[in-house]
């Protein structure tokens, strides 16, 4: 069984209705269009969790951040292999501009970065293993801070040059 350990971040700005949340879309070879995903990768060899975050929204949308609480741990199986995926709380720094495009030097899956509005968060998240945990943790309704998915529902083949 392969295990790949993944950390996405969460990062939230502005305030009631008018919030937004920090989305990229990602290309992959087995899907026609990209999938919108919070910003995030793949744990490297001897990369704490929290460190693994702050270089993968770097990469991949220019913003420099810092990693704070746990917001979720969620995890599903695709056949033979088990993803964990650790969910931190973000905190832009202050000089890191808002990146509008996706940022030169970025992996060459990454098709777009944008502050989505609240409201629209569930209509871009596609994924329901990547939805779910997601809007269940904005609402308010995941005390656990834990989803578990028995079957993840699709199939990733993730770019080569991925670490």
């Amino acid at each position: 069984m392969t295990r790949i350990h993944l950390a996405t971040g969460l990062a939230v700005r502005g305030s009631g209705d008018a919030r937004s949340v920090l989305l990229v879309a990602s290309t992959y070879a087995n899907h026609a269009w990209p999938l919108w995903n919070l910003p995030g990768g793949r744990q490297q060899p001897g990369e704490l969790l929290s460190e693994t975050v702050a270089r993968e929204v770097l990469e991949e949308t220019g913003l420099l951040t810092e990693a704070g609480n746990l917001a979720y741990v969620s995890e599903s199986y695709d056949g033979e292999t088990h993803f964990l995926n650790a969910t931190f709380c973000i905190a832009v720094h202050e000089r890191s501009r808002v990146a509008a495009t996706v940022p030169s030097g970025t992996r060459d899956h990454v098709a777009s970065v944008a502050w989505v509005p609240l409201c629209e968060v569930g209509e871009r998240i596609v994924v329901a293993v990547v939805r779910e945990p997601l809007l269940a943790y904005l609402r308010g309704e995941l005390p656990q801070r834990y989803v578990g998915f028995q079957e993840a529902g699709i199939t990733i083949e993730w770019p080569t040059n991925s670490a």
